[in-house]
């Protein structure tokens, strides 16, 4: 009688719930295998691993009608590696790292609050041909993810903040002919520093073929839990002494049908201890062609690394080439190779071919 009374309780509510607000679970799992090295790596890693075109991931989106014109929202989605059923994207990632917020949208904007993406997710993923590839996408892997093993990268990401920020209001506003822009502002949360903070903002213009980006950004707060802002590397570079970052960013794409085509630029410039300093200067290069019911996927980036706190300059550049073939509307195959040379090691090869799935 106890179970059944707790499970009629627990119905109606979920019946109350669900007459107020639509609410549908959401995902995607991306598995591939393949040989995977880095320049600077000891050696070639063969796997079946998560995340090859996307990261994987899986949660609750809903949204509530207000009435007069006005919209709730909330998204609970936590990323997970799919070759092995972990959750997050890494040790130690925060159960709902992609998304954990609420929002109101009406005629003025919207507004959100708690973790949801940085000022430089989406001009990053939309402005390169493999999107938000955190494995192959020349781009994505230059601004996001380092080289080699934790505390002693062979190459720190050039990007701080990671790709989502927690404690954030962002502003969006309405759509202006073709134009957006959102505001964001993380809350540093630190006892007697009010100071200490990320703030941010980008734009997206998308009219006919063209389509124009930009962000600009400060990061002092590490994401997704406090810590280093790029790297808790030490030695031989202290990586971890970074404490604040400015980065802006612009981009463009233009689809001539035959072919779409992609550039970005962008300069970082990190202040860190003992007066040294480290500037990055990134861009890149993509094209995106539709060939027998998939598209051909190429792209390239290279990075400058200059200051006082590296040294001599240092270099990077990587290519990934690859097909893309849809199968139905929510899943699609793909092969992909990758070349990556770090200007102090030699070049290394990747290949790999997987499946993604959207429910």
């Amino acid at each position: 009688m106890f179970k059944s009374g707790i499970a009629a309780a627990m119905a109606l509510c979920a019946t109350g719930a669900f007459a107020q607000s639509s609410v549908t679970v959401q995902g995607l799992v991306d598995v591939y295998a393949g040989s995977v090295k880095f320049s600077g790596d000891n050696g070639s890693r063969a796997s079946v691993n998560s995340g090859g075109m996307t990261t994987s991931w899986v949660g609750f989106k809903g949204s509530e009608d207000l009435g007069g014109g006005l919209k709730a929202e909330f998204a609970l989605t936590s990323f997970l590696q799919a070759d092995t059923g972990t959750s997050g994207r890494f040790f130690g990632d925060t159960m709902f790292s992609r998304d954990a917020n609420v929002a109101l949208k009406g005629d003025f904007g919207r507004v959100s609050l708690g973790r949801d993406l940085a000022p430089s997710f989406l001009p990053t993923v939309i402005f390169n041909p493999f999107g938000d590839s955190f494995s192959f996408s020349p781009l994505v892997l230059h601004t996001w993810v380092p080289n080699g093993d934790f505390g002693k990268r062979t190459w720190p990401n050039f990007l701080a903040g990671d790709s989502g920020w927690s404690n954030e209001i962002i502003y969006t506003t309405p759509d202006m002919g073709g134009l957006t822009a959102n505001v964001h502002y993380q809350f540093g949360e630190k006892t007697g520093d009010t100071g200490t903070k990320n703030i941010g903002i980008n734009a997206l213009y998308f009219n006919g073929p063209l389509a124009l980006s930009g962000y600009y950004h400060q990061v002092q707060a590490g994401n997704p839990t406090p810590g280093a802002l790029i790297d808790a590397t030490a030695a031989p570079v202290n990586f971890a002494s970074v404490t604040n970052q400015k980065t802006w960013f612009a981009a463009g794409s233009y689809d001539l049908s035959v072919a779409k085509l992609y550039a970005t630029y962008s300069q970082s410039k990190n202040d860190a201890a003992a007066n040294t300093s480290m500037k990055d200067k990134t861009y890149s290069l993509g094209a995106k062609v539709p060939v027998a019911g998939g598209d051909i996927l190429a792209g390239f980036a290279n990075t400058r690394r200059s200051g006082s706190l590296v040294g001599a300059e240092l270099k990077r550049d990587t290519l990934t080439i690859g097909y893309d073939y849809r199968l139905s509307k929510r899943t699609d195959v793909y092969a992909l190779m990758m070349s990556d040379k770090l200007s102090n090691a030699e070049r290394a090869s990747s290949l790999a071919a997987g499946m993604r799935h959207q429910f």
